[in-house]
């Protein structure tokens, strides 16, 4: 049975998704007494429920990541308060990456997300006007953001390490940030250079995706735990910097491999956005004088269509891109998991369950 810390997952995600929506409710109400117009009070509440929506879905693999590094680091042996102050610091990160999310769609235009329309085109929905629901959006991300710092900061008061903990989840917030910074300069980068396009493509994924989605998590539930702040940090890295890679990597191949009902994403997505990446990157190194020709042209277009998002998946194929991808993947793998092995040096229940739910990260390799 695929267990967290002796719970089964579906009882874990029966706390995490409940936890989640009390949680942003309690955050984002008004303090007593506060009051809005009446004239405005609507288009608040969009928000407030747009709020619980864009909060819903998800596999949450970065709470459970976090709660089983914490059962790891106290070999299960934590207090109840002790649990459920880290089940809402594992909520915390919940909440943080919906802000990330939100602010991406904008970001990327994009018009769904995990199979509803995202935030910014909700809120457009719902007060008849593009201009208005971006900016919605925008103040979304920015309430879900704070909001997240709070529930953390809240948490940490009922663990170990609790000073150290809002300055970790503070330097999260940063690192995402820069490497939303880093992910719109890397659009700027030359087609013609494919490996300067690729390592600043795998930079890019280490700041902006691998600093909340496992670095984090681990390091968070090390400090939750006790553990001295450089050896969390230390241990965070080594783990989780090639796990977040590999889940980047991952992620992208199976916006080319995979299927709208499983990503909730139209297949393509990037392509269509003509997004540089470590796959395209590895397609034009490996493409013949004549299909890279192809693709530099097509991703120095303001758009594709169909047709060409099609032909460009068949190119990541046939160049064996697709193929150099899964590679890359399962050697980041392997490197987390010899730093895993160094970690978890016994067949305890809590070990095995953290290899677990790091490997749920990685289902290509």
């Amino acid at each position: 049975m695929d267990n967290l810390g002796g719970m089964s997952v579906a009882a874990e995600m029966t706390s995490i998704e409940p936890r989640i929506a009390e949680l942003i409710r309690h955050s984002m109400a008004l303090r007593a007494g506060d009051s809005v117009a009446d004239a405005c009070a609507d288009v608040l509440d969009d928000v407030l429920d747009q709020a619980l929506t864009s909060s819903e879905g998800g596999k949450r693999l970065r709470a459970r990541l976090a709660l089983a590094a914490f059962d790891q680091a106290t070999h299960g042996r934590a207090s109840d308060e002790e649990r459920a102050g880290m089940l809402d610091l594992a909520c915390a990160i919940e909440v943080f990456q919906t802000a990330a999310l939100v602010h991406d769609d904008i970001i990327d235009e994009s018009d769904l997300r995990r199979g509803k329309p995202s935030a910014h085109r909700a809120l457009a929905t719902a007060t008849h006007s593009n201009a208005i629901g971006r900016g919605l959006g925008i103040m979304l991300g920015d309430l879900l953001a704070t909001a997240s710092v709070g529930i953390a900061d809240n948490a940490s008061r009922r663990l170990a390490s609790s000073d150290g903990i809002v300055a970790a989840f503070l330097n999260m917030h940063k690192e995402v940030e820069v490497g939303q910074v880093l992910d719109l300069a890397v659009e700027l980068a030359p087609l013609d250079d494919p490996d300067t396009l690729a390592s600043a493509s795998l930079n890019v994924f280490r700041w902006k995706t691998a600093s909340y989605t496992t670095i984090a998590p681990i390091e968070l539930a090390l400090l939750a735990a006790g553990g001295d702040p450089d050896e969390s940090r230390r241990a965070a890295l080594a783990i989780g910097r090639p796990l977040g890679l590999a889940f980047q990597l991952a992620d992208d191949l199976l916006d080319v491999v995979g299927s709208s009902r499983h990503t909730g994403k139209p297949v393509g997505g990037d392509i269509r956005e003509g997004k540089r990446t470590v796959l395209l990157a590895d397609a034009i190194a490996m493409a013949s004088p004549t299909e890279r020709g192809e693709l530099v042209n097509a991703f120095s277009a303001p758009a594709r269509d169909e047709d060409q998002v099609r032909r460009i998946i068949g190119l990541f194929e046939s160049t064996g891109a697709v193929a150099c991808s899964r590679e890359r993947i399962a050697s980041l793998w392997e490197e987390a998991r010899a730093a895993m092995d160094e970690r978890c040096g016994s067949d305890a229940p809590e070990d095995r369950t953290f290899v677990e739910a790091c490997a749920r990260f990685v289902p290509l390799a």
